[in-house]
């Protein structure tokens, strides 16, 4: 071993949300994980604004959804108005909890939740840390990889000895790089000034709802995030600069329709392009891509934080499988397979959505933006399924519901089903199976839960395995399938933990 050297399971470059998620969740597994931070300190400005019911799922496999409910808001839609301020397309997000086990959209500040992740971190032995620390060199071997890095405060070098690097280092990623990936440009490329308020005052009039306001000439987005947080997004023209437009008596002119700055303080200011890109490759060898190294998408349907928080979750077990010897390497490559299609489908409507914010044709744009008109147009939240993948045959084959989300209900203890099976997959069964069946997976009954039978009632099956990500991974209908179920190979990717005991 060089000098200066440190050996871990999983080296993590980035730690924005996608790689603290990873990180907490291989952590949680029990490998041993380092993340590579070239940064000194979080970023404590603003930057995503909001996420979904799924994607709080993921934050509660980790143990943080509680503490972050506390601080975020729930979101109660969007609205498409035309330069009348007449609503042409309304997007409600209901208000109850939904079918996740969670509201169906929230409105957060990043820091927030980047503190709790990096909190929840710091409390696994396994997990460390690295800031100010660039990686400078990549090299994989067959067996392992070694990641040269450079310390910010002396230049001196650490050479970190590692099975896999998972590159969460953002738009610009060196791991893509490195792995040779091309970009398919999926066809949007805008300029838009981003600009974050703090109201010295209450301002109730400007509402909860983001409104996007789809003018022609200059389309412009509204969002009511927690606390006195307010957001405008506001599209550049041909022949604004930078420079010019992030002036402040500038900004203030293009929001005194709403806003002065009487009303509020000016937090942050930056200018960004909009992309709507895709990577065509995601791994090679021992080198990944999450988060925004893989994908960019245009902000108008909020997910382009939850698409990088998506890949973690199903990318994460699929690693600890993979280094544990549960699974092949093939395992690895489900994961742009099922990856990649769900992402392109939110990046694609979010393009449409983006045409009807820039639009004179309204009632074309609404007919391409996938909503039916009814007086204002009216659209419903995305669920689009994984890619086709039998997870390199440790399934034996797929069903019709392989791909999509299980639901979350509450178990007759009271338990969300999260809560009760952590990242786990979990064997979801009508009724309990026979004595001599020996599962490998934790498995809840609908004898002992009944608001299960419901569940497998509306998918017309009798039993369900359901991975950890939360997605399923095969259903069965006959006593047969059910056993064979019980005995996939699936396995709890969880090393050095006690085995759950499940609720009798």
């Amino acid at each position: 071993m060089k000098p200066n050297s440190q050996t871990f399971d999983i080296c993590i470059v980035g730690y924005g949300p996608t790689g603290g998620t990873l990180a907490n969740l291989i952590a949680q597994c029990g490998l041993s994980v380092v993340v590579i931070e070239r940064e000194h300190q979080m970023y404590q400005l603003p930057r995503a604004v909001h996420f979904d019911g799924e994607t709080m799922r993921v934050f509660q496999s980790i143990g943080i959804a509680d503490q972050l409910s506390k601080k975020v808001r729930i979101n109660p839609g969007m609205r498409f108005v035309d330069q009348q301020k007449s609503v042409i397309l309304n997007w409600p997000r209901p208000q109850e909890i939904g079918p996740q086990g969670w509201h169906a959209s929230y409105r957060l500040h990043q820091p927030d939740l980047e503190q709790l992740l990096r909190e929840k971190l710091s409390s696994y032995v396994n997990a460390t840390v690295m800031t100010d620390t660039e990686v400078v060199a990549v090299i994989e071997g067959s067996e392992s990889v070694e990641v040269v890095c450079r310390r910010a405060i002396d230049a001196s070098e650490i050479v970190v000895n590692t099975k896999y690097v998972v590159g969460c280092d953002g738009a610009n990623s060196l791991v893509r790089r490195l792995i040779g990936s091309g970009i398919e440009d999926l066809g949007f490329k805008e300029k838009w000034l981003v600009v974050d308020l703090l109201l010295k005052r209450e301002r109730p009039d400007l509402g909860d709802h983001s409104i996007q306001f789809c003018d022609p000439i200059r389309p412009m987005t509204y969002c009511r995030n927690p606390g006195n947080r307010r957001r405008w997004e506001i599209t550049m023209l041909e022949g604004e600069t930078d420079e010019d437009i992030t002036q402040s008596d500038r900004i203030w002119k293009l929001l005194s329709p709403w806003i002065t700055a009487d009303d509020a303080d000016l937090e942050r200011k930056a200018v960004y392009t909009f992309k709507s890109v895709l990577a065509d490759k995601w791994r090679k060898g021992r080198l990944i891509i999450a988060g925004d190294a893989a994908h960019l998408t245009p902000p108008f349907m909020g997910q382009g934080m939850c698409a990088g928080i998506r890949d973690a979750a199903n990318l994460a077990w699929k690693l600890v499988l993979r280094v544990n010897g549960d699974a092949n390497d093939g395992i690895l490559n489900s994961y742009q397979q099922e990856r990649a299609p769900n992402v392109r489908e939110f990046i694609e409507t979010a393009i449409r959505l983006g045409g009807l914010i820039n639009t004179m044709d309204g009632e074309k744009a609404i007919e391409k933006s996938h909503s039916t008109s009814n007086g204002a147009a009216r659209m419903s939240s995305l669920l689009p399924p994984l890619g086709v993948s039998n997870l390199d045959g440790l399934i034996s084959g797929s069903s019709p519901h392989s791909g999509s989300l299980f639901s979350q209900p509450i178990l007759r203890n009271g338990k969300r089903l999260d809560d009760e099976i952590g990242y786990s997959p979990v064997l979801i069964v009508r009724n309990k199976l026979p004595k001599n069946i020996v599962p490998k997976i934790p498995v809840l009954d609908g004898q002992t839960h009944s608001n299960l039978i419901d569940i497998l009632n509306n998918l017309d099956v009798s039993a369900v395995l359901v991975r950890p990500d939360k997605y399923i991974a095969d259903s069965a209908k006959s006593q047969n399938e059910v056993a064979n179920l019980a005995v996939s190979g699936l396995s709890i990717p969880l090393s050095n933990i006690k085995e759950r005991e499940m609720t009798k």
